[in-house]
This record gives C-alpha cells, structure tokens and sequence, in this order.
C-alpha cells in the first residue's frame, strides 16, 4: 500500500512540472471534435481522449501550453479522411502557425473566426467540400505564407485583400466556383505561385496586376479576356504559364520565350499575329494550338520537345530544322495539323521514331509520310483548295 501512495505521489509531481494545455485551447479542441467525425475506415480521432493530454493527440502540435499546429485527418494518422464541419472555435487558437484539413468530406463554410489567427503561416484546406465565400479578414493575417482552399465549391470573388498580403509566397485556389475578376497581386512582392485554375473568373488582368516575383502562374479554365502582352513581359522568372482555355487576344511577347519556363499552355485562345522568338526557344513543352496565330513558323522553335501549333492560321513550308530534329528522336510531339501549311521537306521512305508524332493533317498539301494523329484531327488529309486559296487571296 505504501509503494502504491509513493507512485501516486511521484506521478503527480512528474505531472505538476510539465506545462498544462491553455484552457482555452483545451475548450476549443473539444469543440472542434464534436463538429468533425472520422468517415468510414479512418481512425484519426481514435488518440483524441480528453482525459489525457491534448498535446499527445494525431494531428496537435504544442509549444509549451499553446496549440501551434492542428492538422486535422492527417494520412499519417491513419485517416482517409473526415467529415463535417470545421468550427468556429478554431479561432481561439491565438497561437496558431499550421491550419490544415487534409482531403476528405468537409463541408460547410470556412469560418470567418479564422480571421483571428493573427500568427497564422499556413492555411492548407483543400479536396473537399467547403462552400460559401473566402472571408475577406484572411486578408488582414499579414503572417500568411499559403493559402490552399484548391477543389472546394468555393464561390463569390477572390477578396482583394488578399491580393495585398505581404508575405504570401503560395495561393492556389484552382477547382472551385469563383466568379468576378483577378484582384491585384502588386502588393505580394513574395508570390511565387499562382493558381487559380477551373474557376469562373472574368475580366482582363492590367499591366501592373502581378509580381515579377512569380514562377508559377496558372489561370487556365476560366473566362478571361483582353491582352496579356503588357503582362507577361514583366514576369521574367516563370518556369511554369498555364493560359488555356480563356478567351485572352493579342499577340504573344517574343520575350516569353526566353524566360526560364519548362511549360507554357497559351491553347485555346484568340491570340493572333506571328510567333517570333529572339532565339532558340528551350521550352520542353510549347502549346499554342486553337488560336488565330498566322506568318511563317520560325526555325527556333524547332528545339522544342512538344509543340504543338494545330488549328491556326500558320503559312508557308515547315523548316527543315523541323525535319532534322524529328528523325533524329529529339522532337516527341510536332501537331500542325488544321493549318495552312504549303510543304515540308522529307523523304517519303523516311521513318519517324516510334517514340515521335508528327501530324500534318488538313494543310494546303499532301502529307509526304505517314502521320500518327490524334483522332480530333479527323479523317480529312488535306484542306480544301478553295480554302487555301481564299485565305492566301485575303
């Protein structure tokens, strides 16, 4: 009996040293457990036992008697994901750094007490339901480093206070339902990435909009207009530009494809007049297809691995470069299909490498060699003469 009083005692000393939760922390963890659930499978919330310290729980992390870290489903713990709501408790977590959800079936709004986390540097919420509008107030949380609310239902437009956070490094927030226009990014002289990919935004974005700061920029899937020629000249440090799918026009700025880019996705848009690089273009994958490019296609994209430029209005022969470099397996893709092409140079016994595809379909020519095309080029070889004639007379 006696040895059973001294182990109590000293367990209770051992306990008495170490820092004990905040209470305000403690209440808003309980609160933020009643609201989420594990879905089927997952086991995340099986160590959330409130009788033992919170500190020791999946997904909290502490520095002395404050919760710095919380994220909630984490695959490490096991969890496939949780469901429910995320509550408006979790902005009493004055110290917190790390906010993340991992994917899985939360829904309902994102709450606007998030507002209060003035500590803040991660707010990581994406691949799940969340819906209503981005709180404004996140705008007022000047230690935000990245924003993820990317594959939410996300509606209503980008708070331009956003825009104006100084440290923020990372916004993505592609797949959602956002409408309105591309707020001004000027201010977020740190922003690196840009992501707001397959939303609903409108609008045309003005010279000064981003930061030259930015290396990956995607707005592809939306609904933006006018020209980006004044933009993109600026922003000399992309490796990654994702333009797709808008309804951009104007002409593409020869300096782009000097900039360190590995991708640039300009396709389906109205962009038109020539391409015209300074100098060979060292951009792995070139897409501008589906645009209203014209003029002759210049010798120094023909370094370029994918290219594709089907279904403009390109003229002439296709340079011999073009040639060399594709039977030589150093071109993978060459789409110039639904063009006005007159000719190329290749000797009809050549063989184009297996790991190579070359589609000259629907030109003002007959394809000298066998094609490998996509089957949206459809079946038709070459165009019409009265087509070609009537674009060349025009």
């Amino acid at each position: 009996m006696k040895i059973s009083t001294f182990s109590l005692i000293l367990l209770c000393f051992f306990q008495s040293t170490r820092a004990i939760l905040n209470p305000i922390d403690f209440l808003a963890l309980q609160s933020i457990r009643r609201s989420l659930h594990d879905v089927p499978g997952s086991k995340f919330f099986s160590s959330w036992d409130f009788t033992d310290d919170p500190c020791n729980f999946a997904g909290v992390f502490c520095v002395s008697d404050k919760v710095v870290a919380l994220n909630l489903g984490e695959p490490r713990a096991g969890s496939p994901g949780l469901t429910g709501k995320i509550d408006t408790a979790v902005g009493k977590l004055s110290s917190l750094v790390d906010l993340t959800v991992s994917a899985g079936r939360v829904y309902g709004p994102l709450p606007q007490s998030i507002s209060k986390l003035n500590n803040l540097k991660f707010l990581g919420i994406s691949r799940n339901f969340i819906s209503g509008e981005i709180p404004a107030g996140l705008g007022q949380l000047r230690n935000l480093r990245t924003i993820d609310l990317s594959y939410n239902q996300l509606a209503g437009a980008i708070p331009p206070s956003i825009g104006k956070l100084p440290n923020l490094n990372n916004l993505m927030l592609r797949h959602n339902r956002l409408t309105g226009s591309i707020p001004s990014f000027a201010s977020a002289k740190n922003l690196n990435r840009l992501d707001l990919k397959h939303n609903s935004l409108t609008g045309s974005l003005t010279p000064d909009s981003l930061p030259s700061s930015l290396q990956y920029l995607s707005l592809s899937w939306n609904q933006l207009t006018g020209t980006v020629d004044r933009v993109l000249y600026k922003l000399n440090r992309l490796n990654y530009l994702d333009l797709s799918f808008n309804r951009f026009t104007g002409s593409i700025p020869r300096q782009l494809f000097s900039f360190p880019l590995t991708n640039l996705q300009l396709e389906r848009n109205q962009l038109y007049g020539p391409v015209e690089p300074f100098s060979e273009v060292t951009i792995q994958t070139v897409d501008l297809s589906y645009n209203k490019l014209s003029g002759e296609i210049s010798p120094l994209l023909s370094s370029v691995h994918n290219l594709y430029l089907n279904n403009n209005a390109f003229t002439g022969e296709v340079p011999g470069s073009f040639v060399e470099r594709l039977l030589a397996a150093n071109i993978q893709i060459l789409y110039l299909q639904h063009n006005y092409l007159t000719g190329i140079v290749i000797n009809p016994t050549a063989e184009i490498p297996l790991s190579s595809s070359l589609c000259l379909q629907y030109n003002c020519m007959v394809p000298p060699i066998q094609m490998t095309c996509p089957s949206k080029a459809g079946y038709l070889k070459i165009r019409p003469a009265q087509e070609c004639n009537h674009y060349q007379y025009h």
